[in-house]
């Protein structure tokens, strides 16, 4: 055994395993069962050129070596990024635990208790802290998350502003430069015009349906906003307020002066700068606007026994039921960093953060002293955290970084600095050191820190915040160790077992892919230094962008669409610059498969496209005499169609380049959904099916963990005649020669996560790559052979192959009264997440393996759905009571004093003999959803029901 091949650790099945799993799908070598399964004209004729596969060592030797090429400096940029301290605990029992980040999105409620808690904390803490009656369980970053709330308050415009088109939004000239991009990027394709000006000045015109103010704004001054959200609420113009979290712990939340949204990000609660992400962004807003809130809600509901159980709510929202009617095309969040915020404020207690705080302010007020005896004018009036300095920058500039210090100079005659909880006193004297020089002044220094004033009274935080018990019972680390945990094993992640979900792909993230993220040369690392100081970064990122294009067939990539749902909107919208780019305005025809995920429609809508929908035939493919058709009838407005390969059926369409060519031939782009992509490196691209431009979910086929939820990445990449309209960055120049505005707010997305899947490349390289591919597709004929019999497959390719991924049918069970989501909760008693329900069809199981997972496993689960098959034979819908509609089974159920069921107990928990060797307890029985609807509440209980327990 090679032990230095990471392809050997990676891939599940044994060599030994090989013959027999062969044998099983009738196969005599893998050669032939690829060949019967990918159509010949599309397989790549020649090895994609990378560079030779890195051992685990020699891959940690050589991140490490480029750690080292990263110059961290103490940085006072700002601009929505702080360091902060990640406390211990949180990291290694979060962070670093596959508890925790190999967990999938909590659609299986009764298994993902302990993350929904987490959620729920992260929830109240944001509504708490911002004043606001409802929050989502994270958005991706601040300015995304601002743009989501122009886009809500556009949505809820009141029935007269509708009528009369009112579609100016004003936006404070104190808002984030990422911000003010991300705006301009997402208003143009929905006609909003944006107004940027001083909000003192704005004179509430019936033109405008809303506006988006800064707290504190980007200069660090803090407004007192309370007479112009007044007038806005006059003339009812919606207001959103994006807000630093730190800073509300001593301002006044912006619910209590009648805003609408508020959103920011939660990266100052503990989570690494990782050079722009992965971060939490939140969003918090009035009940009113519950059903167009962006992303995913966590509310409480009960379940069978009347117990407190947790769930996803208002479900209805999502993508894949509304299609291109959808409020967002949001699909992930930045769960897994949500819980890490959310624990920050659980470990630190509202006490803990007034102190953090304080000490931040203070800090600032202390330098501000300090410099300003030195004869230097600090302009801000009123500040939380950043002072405004004035003075000549090319005496400080090079100071500065000499001393491997970083400001923020927004001009020629401005030095901005952002004190964080981590700026020590040492820290501001050395600050103190660079002006006096600049000065040619004798420097002093600061023994103490002042008590800080520039808090307007008018502004001043009142109200108390974070009351609930959770947040005031775990402030030793041995208390808050064992909450992780509890909470760690109510939930199933990979660790536990497979998690066999078709279209998400759950495939091993691997130890030494994770490693270096907890590296702080990595970590601390801001977004908007100079890109000399980030050698190893830029090595890394564009390194990754190479290895992606090559991998794909392309010509370039961008990193920054910091989810897939992103670099679907950001592939479209570059589809759609070039079109502009030509004359073409007016193509805005985007032909969609019926098939087609969710998202699809619903980020063609973002981009300004008007969805039109084409057939499938029996068989699940892409009707291309119907594509034909549509794509004829619409030729001179088709601006793309949005294809998935494999097919979302999980089937190699054969027919794709003469679909590809269809589109070229009626003048639209081809953009290809990169979510089944692991079916395709190394094997066949989407250069090779004649796609122009597609997005990679980093989360699926490259390894990124799926946290929960997220983080996700979801770069893009195009060919040749797109590579000019990559998105830019306000700040850091990245993208095109004619780049589109910016797509996320840093300008290489979530630039920590990348690691992981630069890490994956390295060390699979070429043949590692395309043995990932091949074991994907074997363990997914290996299901599909193994529950022949038992289960009918829906969909197949011309030669009976299933791609990575199959669909069972389970609707012929109704007739014993079983749906398929028992079968989903029955899965839970074998100790197995069920696959992925109901899409992209209604009443049925989307089963996906990954290579990762080896033939024991295969056989484990198989063993479950046929011992659960001969459970559905024995139902009757005539008497439902059952192992499947009682599923799952707690361990309460199995303990109590009567047992009325009729059948036993050993039935129930422990219905294969495996599963006694690791059986896990679902904490809950089935959750009632529709009780969690009609009763939406979304935070944890007030104090005072714990009182009164």
């Amino acid at each position: 055994m090679n032990t230095d091949s990471f392809a050997l650790r990676h891939i599940g099945p044994r060599r030994s395993d090989l013959s027999e799993m062969l044998k099983t799908v009738g196969a005599e070598s893998m050669e032939q069962l690829i060949s019967e399964t990918i159509p010949d004209d599309i397989r790549l004729k020649k090895d994609i050129a990378l560079d030779t596969a890195m051992s685990e060592h020699e891959y940690l030797e050589h991140i490490t070596e480029l750690s080292s090429k990263n110059s961290v400096f103490k940085t006072y940029i700002g601009l929505g990024y702080h360091q902060a301290f990640t406390p211990p605990v949180i990291q290694r029992n979060i962070l670093e635990n596959p508890g925790w980040y190999t967990a999938y999105t909590p659609y299986q409620a009764e298994i993902a208790q302990g993350r929904l808690e987490a959620l729920l904390n992260y929830q109240t803490m944001v509504t708490d802290l911002t004043g606001m009656e409802l929050a989502n369980a994270s958005l991706l970053d601040e300015s995304t998350a601002a743009a989501e709330a122009m886009t809500l308050l556009f949505a809820v415009r009141e029935k007269d502003q509708k009528k009369h088109g009112a579609n100016k939004f004003f936006v404070s000239e104190e808002i984030l430069p990422q911000t003010l991009s991300l705006l301009q990027t997402r208003s143009v394709p929905m006609e909003i015009e944006l107004v940027i000006g001083n909000h003192e000045e704005f004179d509430f015109s019936t033109e405008f349906f809303g506006a988006i103010l800064q707290y504190p704004g980007k200069s660090g001054r803090v407004f007192d906003f309370k007479d112009f959200v007044a007038k806005a609420n006059e003339k009812q113009i919606k207001v959103a307020v994006a807000a630093d979290i730190l800073s509300l712990v001593k301002l006044e939340a912006p619910g209590h002066f009648g805003v609408d949204v508020v959103v920011g990000t939660t990266q100052r609660f503990g989570i690494p700068l990782g050079y722009g992400g992965p971060h939490a962004a939140y969003f918090a807003t009035k009940e009113a606007y519950k059903r167009n809130i962006p992303g995913r809600i966590i509310g409480v509901t009960k379940d069978t026994d009347g117990n407190r159980a947790l769930r996803m709510a208002l479900q209805t929202r999502e993508q894949h039921i509304k299609r291109d009617k959808a409020t967002s095309n949001i699909c992930t969040a930045q769960v897994l960093l949500a819980v890490m915020a959310g624990m920050y404020g659980v470990y630190h207690g509202p006490e803990g953060l007034k102190y953090i705080a304080s000490k931040v302010h203070n800090t600032a007020a202390t330098l501000a002293d300090a410099l300003e005896k030195l004869g230097y004018y600090q302009a801000n009036e009123t500040y939380f955290d950043t002072i405004s300095i004035k003075t000549d920058i090319s005496k400080i500039d090079f100071r500065a970084e000499a001393e491997e210090i970083n400001f923020y100079y927004p001009d020629d005659e401005t030095v901005s600095i952002s004190i964080n909880e981590t700026t020590t006193l040492n820290d501001v004297n050395n600050i103190i050191g660079v002006f006096a020089r600049a000065a040619s002044k004798d420097r002093f220094y600061i023994s103490e820190l002042l008590e800080g004033n520039m808090i307007p009274k008018s502004v001043a935080r009142k109200t108390e915040f974070l009351q609930n018990e959770v947040f005031n019972s775990y402030h030793s680390e041995t208390e808050l160790m064992r909450y992780i945990k509890r909470l760690e094993r109510k939930d199933l992640a990979l660790n536990h077992s497979m998690i066999s979900l078709g279209s998400c792909t759950m495939k091993l993230n691997a130890a030494a892919e994770m490693l270096p993220l907890s590296d702080p040369m990595w970590g601390n690392m801001h977004p908007f230094v100079p890109v000399r100081q980030a050698g190893g970064y830029q090595f890394m990122l564009k390194k990754l962008e190479e290895q992606l294009t090559e991998i794909t067939g392309f010509a370039g990539t961008s990193l920054q669409p910091n989810s897939g749902a992103q670099g679907e909107y950001a592939g479209l919208m570059v589809i759609r610059a070039y079109h502009e780019s030509r004359g073409d305005t007016h193509r805005n025809i985007c032909l969609i498969p019926s098939s087609a995920h969710g998202t699809n429609p619903a980020s063609a809508v973002m981009a300004g496209m008007k969805v039109v929908v084409t057939k499938a035939t029996e068989e699940g493919n892409i009707d291309t005499d119907d594509l034909r058709a549509k794509a004829e009838e619409h030729k001179d407005n088709l601006a793309a169609l949005m294809v998935t390969y494999p097919s979302t059926h999980g089937v190699y369409e054969s027919a794709i380049r003469e679909i590809t060519s269809i589109i070229h031939n009626n003048g639209g782009q081809v953009y290809m959904d990169g979510a089944n992509m692991n079916a395709q490196v190394a094997l066949t691209n989407p250069g090779a099916i004649g796609a122009d431009v597609c997005h990679l979910n980093l989360h699926k086929t490259f390894a990124i963990p799926h946290g929960g939820g997220g983080p996700g990445v979801g770069p893009i990449c195009v060919a040749e005649q797109l590579v000019p309209f990559l998105p830019s960055n306000p700040i850091i120049e990245t993208g095109g020669e004619t780049a589109i505005t910016a797509i996320s707010a840093a300008p290489w997305g979530s630039a920590l996560a990348c690691l992981i899947s630069y890490a994956y490349i390295c060390m699979l390289g070429e043949n590692g790559l395309k043995k990932s591919t091949q074991y994907a597709i074997l363990n997914a004929n290996y299901i599909k052979e193994r529950l022949s019999g038992h289960f009918d497959v829906l969909y197949t390719g011309e030669k009976g192959r299933a791609a990575h991924e199959m669909i069972i049918d389970c609707r012929p069970f109704k007739e014993n009264g079983i749906e398929v989501v028992d079968i989903a909760k029955r899965l839970m008693d074998y100790g197995f997440h069920s696959p992925t329900v109901s899409f992209p069809v209604a009443g049925t199981m989307m089963i996906e393996p990954t290579e990762s997972e080896s033939k024991q496993e295969l056989d484990r689960f198989c063993d479950a759905m046929i011992s659960i098959r001969k459970e559905i034979n024995n139902a009757n819908k005539d008497e439902p009571n059952n192992p499947l509609k009682n599923a799952p089974h707690t361990q309460a159920m199995l303990t109590s004093d009567t047992w009325v069921l009729p059948y036993t107990r050993q039935q129930a928990a422990f219905p294969l003999e495996y599963v006694s060797d690791n059986k896990f307890w679902p904490s809950v029985r089935r959750v009632d959803d529709a009780y969690g609807d009609r009763n939406l509440i979304c935070t944890c209980a007030p104090i005072e029901e714990y009182m009164e327990a």
